[in-house]
């Protein structure tokens, strides 16, 4: 079967890495599987032309149900949809979109949610068909860059210090947009780090809104103690994640954050905004710390920086529950047996 996939796919973001495991999935089922960027068309018209030219897709998938999912109403082809974070957590605000969305949710085979809660909720705020929503959370691999120089990296990015070793890092993976909010914790940090100069947040992640890109250029280099790195590959931002003292999470709204998630993996404290995307995956002084404003994110840092205990318990409880919650080969199997409904 040809299938046809439509995804956000700015490079380096979490919705990227997601397709493209789908993508293999989809692959090894002995499908042939197209993932197309959605910017690459302006409306549903443009995805139909598409479907008509030979060779044929004979089934399409799409992630984000505004996004991606309205460009396959005219499709012509089965279709299965995948629940992005800020369809249902924001996009159903608008009157329009959320229209669209119920619209796409009609038509499709089926719909992916990556957790419980987010099924949840959209099934509280769009008029859709409880049946057809699977809850499947993402399935998480990292792979750590055999040569990365952590010194190096730091030197890069302007972290200059002879204390490597005593260095606190507190990493914040995002693409460079609102949503994720990444200057929320700004001052908080730079009057710790004004406190504690061996404590400093890096920001990193691809530039995927050239405005807020440059806001945030602006606001690192007036603050002392925050940096923002350049980007790197996925298997060198895993090994940056594994020497960090700590994965920050500052998002305005969540899916699933990839990020947390490999975090996780990669054995690393997590401290994440309490919004509910994040609070779905991370069980407060289980697998992570959630707070809710600068002033409650300084106190759990400051007992993380102070309490071996509660690191290693965070470690430890993280990584079982992505080796129990977040197994790829099971992510792998629900992909598969979706996509054969769409022959």
């Amino acid at each position: 079967m040809r299938v046809l996939f439509l995804a956000p796919t700015s490079p380096k973001t979490g919705n990227c890495t997601t397709a493209e495991r789908i993508r293999n999935h989809i692959v090894a089922a002995g499908h042939t599987c197209v993932l197309c960027d959605t910017r690459e068309f302006s409306s549903a018209s443009d995805v139909s032309s598409l479907m008509m030219q030979e060779p044929r897709f004979e089934a399409a998938l799409a992630i984000h149900l505004f996004k991606g999912g309205r460009l396959l109403l005219d499709a012509g082809v089965p279709f299965g949809v995948v629940f992005g974070g800020t369809d249902v957590n924001e996009d159903v605000n608008d009157e329009h979109k959320r229209a669209v969305m119920e619209e796409v949710l009609r038509k499709a085979r089926f719909a992916v949610a990556f957790t419980e809660k987010l099924k949840d909720c959209a099934e509280e705020l769009l008029v859709c068909e409880s049946k057809k929503i699977y809850v499947q959370p993402q399935g998480i691999e990292t792979r750590v860059a055999s040569d990365f120089i952590w010194s190096d990296f730091l030197h890069s990015t302007g972290v200059h210090t002879k204390q490597v070793e005593n260095l606190r890092v507190f990493l914040l993976v995002c693409g460079l947009r609102r949503v994720k909010d990444p200057l929320y914790l700004l001052e908080a940090f730079a009057e710790w780090h004004s406190q504690n100069p061996l404590v400093v947040l890096i920001i990193i992640g691809p530039k995927i809104d050239p405005v807020f890109t440059a806001e945030v250029e602006e606001s690192v280099k007036r603050t002392v103690g925050v940096y923002l790195a350049a980007d790197l590959s996925q298997e060198e931002l895993h090994a940056a994640m594994q020497k960090s003292f700590a994965l920050v999470n500052s998002s305005l709204s969540e899916g699933m954050s990839a990020a947390i998630l490999e975090a996780m993996d990669l054995g690393l404290p997590v401290l994440a905004r309490d919004v509910p995307g994040n609070a779905a995956i991370v069980e407060h002084e289980v697998t992570g710390l959630l707070y809710s404003s600068p002033q409650e994110f300084v106190s759990m840092f400051r007992k993380l920086l102070d309490d071996c205990g509660l690191q290693e318990g965070l470690v430890r409880n993280g990584k079982n529950y992505i080796t129990t919650c977040h197994n790829p080969m099971k992510e792998r199997i629900t992909y598969q047996k979706r996509v054969e409904t769409l022959h």
